[in-house]
Order: C-alpha cells, then sequence, then structure tokens
C-alpha cells in the first residue's frame, strides 16, 4: 500500500478506498474526471496542490470543482513545478496525496471540506482515492483551514 494509506492506518483512523481507471493525467481537468469516474460530486473530491511561496513548498488541499487563488496566498506564490512537487511528497502528478508524504508540508485544507461528511483524496497513486472524514484529515496533516478556492 501506499505511505498515504499506511499513515491512515496507523492512525486509526475509519477510511474506504476507491479505485477508478481511464483517467489520464495531463488530459482535461483530472481531478474532475477522477470524480466523475467515481460518481461522486466534485465539491466532495478534493485535489492537492503543491505551492511554493516565496520558495517555501506548501499543499493546498481545494475542491476539484474549484481553483486555488494564488494570489490570496501570497505575492511570491505559484504552482511547484512537477519535479519539485514530485521530489517533496514522494508521490507522482495525479497521485499526490496530503497524507503520508516524504516531506511533511505545511497544510492549508479548504473550509468546504467541512460541509462533507466525508471527502476523497488522492490515496497516494493515480487510480486510487481515500475517503474519510474532512476532521480525520485535518488532524492528520496539522492543517489549516480556511477559504482557499
Amino acid at each position: 500500500m501506499t505511505p498515504a494509506v499506511e499513515a491512515a492506518r496507523s492512525a486509526g483512523i475509519e477510511f474506504t478506498l476507491h479505485e477508478y481507471d481511464g483517467v489520464e493525467v495531463g488530459v482535461g481537468d483530472y481531478a474532475r474526471s477522477v470524480a466523475a469516474a467515481l460518481g461522486r460530486p466534485e465539491g466532495q473530491l478534493f485535489k492537492t496542490l503543491i505551492v511554493s511561496v516565496d520558495g517555501d513548498l506548501r499543499a493546498f488541499v481545494v475542491p476539484a470543482d474549484r481553483h486555488l487563488d494564488l494570489r490570496s496566498v501570497g505575492k511570491r506564490a505559484q504552482l511547484a513545478d512537477k519535479t519539485q512537487a514530485e521530489r517533496a511528497t514522494g508521490y507522482v502528478i495525479g497521485g499526490i496525496s496530503p497524507l503520508g508524504q516524504r516531506r511533511r508540508l505545511a497544510t492549508v485544507v479548504d473550509e468546504s471540506a467541512l460541509e462533507w461528511p466525508t471527502i476523497l483524496v488522492s490515496a497516494g497513486r493515480r487510480g486510487l482515492q481515500i475517503e474519510l472524514r474532512p476532521v480525520d484529515l485535518v488532524a492528520l496533516t496539522g492543517a489549516t483551514v480556511t477559504k482557499a478556492s
């Protein structure tokens, strides 16, 4: 299993894994396509974006149907390049999870996550999502909850 799944297991939280196929990275909006493949509302599936803010990497967990407002993050905020994101997290693009990262990044979870009893985030590889309570995600990542989208 992935480090993300191991982190959830080790913490003893309840979660469900969901597998899917037929979604290609770089073709259309990946997160929205994953939500459709799983038959879930786009607002319930959250994507993990790695952002460089003044040279420091941070993880932002936002709904698939929204975009991260980089201007609200900081003057020098920009999406991290693929190599930076993969090296810091230990995951490949399209499979970056907020859980079990190689280097634990400061994490921000969009406040809309708390509107759902459960949300889905990447379980650490393409084709696999983990469904868990948003409060468990916040606790496991030490995240700040705020409006990020």
